[in-house]
């Protein structure tokens, strides 16, 4: 019996992808390998995270890493680190910032909901320019300039959140930060696939970057990176660990601190809350070799089947228009599968048939994301032959339902 029925909730048929309300991705066998087999011994947990950082930096480029307990944790203990650096005092304070410099300098159109991350460890962000084409109002995008004039003695860094069409080019923004001193905060957390960023947003010179671990790395859900300089991740982690210990017995990894660089010990930190088991940080490290050797590229042509078959079910359905299969050219990136709906002669709205899939048995979660636009969207992350079956049998029940 399923461990989820025996605690009274339902498995659903998950086509939305590794979407964190979902439970995130699949981990590969390998992955739950590791994972298990961390359960069965104990380690000091810096000690773990300093040859995780060097698994991270061999894989990314960069000085240094550490696992996080999601990109979100990456974003507020890389924000304490910029804040409180090695600075006992204020480790001790945060998220209270009054009389440090405290405030990251953000683009108006880089806001969003995990920009809470960062205000968490006592940032207060200062946007920045406008984007005029989604306003109707012109043809600029925020620009590097604009980041600088808002540069002040209270500014402690820039939050920037990378994305295809990100605007300035990080780089530009990493150039003028760098002129003035400050550090660079970059959320990458949904930015893998290609494994080339990885690499290539560190290239930039960006102070620190956080990915997601439950995404396309496929490790623990509940897992991510941190990576960057050296002295940055250090401060990061104090503001992680468990600092429960005497000073003269604590020996501070040399790969990221510095020889009589701290005084004493701080307390325990603002992350404490967003620790990281030894179980997970060797379940995303094997994750993170996997998905770096390519591992997980030989699953796309059994996905693109899997939604070849939902497409050629429903050929003859009323009230779906057509069904778009999208195959990324970069051979690293799942197959989408969109499905048309015509809302007129299924009498249904798109937003009605994903509520009638999430009622129905199994509990089928579309992407959801383009129903307003009479589109259901498929990621076949989670399917197998027999998901796929039961997926074709719900679509077919509920549009044939008047």
């Amino acid at each position: 019996m399923s461990v989820f029925r025996e605690l009274g909730v339902e498995p659903i048929i998950n086509v939305s992808g590794a979407v964190t309300r979902l439970g995130g991705a699949p981990m590969p066998a390998r992955v739950l390998e590791a994972f298990c087999a961390a359960a069965a011994e104990s380690v000091p947990l810096e000690l773990l995270q300093v040859a995780a950082s060097r698994a991270i930096a061999e894989a990314t480029g960069a000085e240094a890493g550490l696992v996080t307990s999601g990109a979100a944790a990456g974003l507020t203990l890389g924000a304490a680190a910029i804040l409180a650096g090695y600075d006992l005092g204020r480790i001790e304070r945060l998220p209270h910032t009054e009389g440090f410099p405290h405030e990251f300098v953000v683009a108006r159109e880089h806001r969003n909901g995990y920009d809470h991350a960062v205000r968490a460890a006592g940032a207060r962000l200062v946007e920045v320019g406008f984007h005029e084409p989604v306003a109707g109002a012109g043809v600029r995008r925020v620009e590097a300039w604009e980041y600088a004039a808002a540069f002040g003695p209270a500014t402690a860094g820039v939050l920037y959140v990378y994305g295809p069409g990100s605007r300035p080019p990080l780089a530009e923004v990493v150039r003028v930060a760098h002129e003035r001193g400050l550090k660079v905060l970059v959320d990458a957390a949904g930015e893998l696939p290609p494994r080339s960023n990885l690499r290539e947003i560190v290239a930039t010179g960006a102070d620190l970057v956080a990915f997601s671990g439950g995404k396309a790395i496929r490790g623990p859900q509940a897992s991510g990176i941190l990576c960057g300089k050296r002295s940055l991740v250090g401060a990061a982690a104090l503001n992680l660990l468990d600092m429960d210990d005497h000073y003269e017995l604590w020996e501070p990894p040399a790969e990221w601190f510095d020889a009589g660089q701290l005084p004493g010990l701080p307390r325990h930190g603002i992350g404490r809350a967003l620790k990281v088991s030894k179980e997970q940080i060797a379940a995303l490290l094997t994750a993170l070799r996997l998905f770096n050797a390519g591992s997980y590229e030989a699953d796309l042509e059994r996905f693109q089947g899997y939604l070849k078959q939902v497409a050629a079910s429903l050929e003859q359905t009323e009230g779906v228009a057509g069904c778009r299969l999208t195959v990324p050219a970069d051979g690293e990136s799942l197959p989408i599968l969109e499905i048309h709906l015509d809302e007129s002669v299924l009498g249904r709205s798109a937003l009605e048939v994903c509520r009638s899939l999430r009622k129905g048995m199994p509990p089928v979660y579309v992407g959801h994301g383009r129903l307003d636009e009479g589109i259901l969207v498929m990621n076949p992350l989670h399917l197998n032959e027999l998901c796929t079956q039961t997926l074709i049998r719900r679509l077919t029940d509920v549009f044939l339902r008047r």
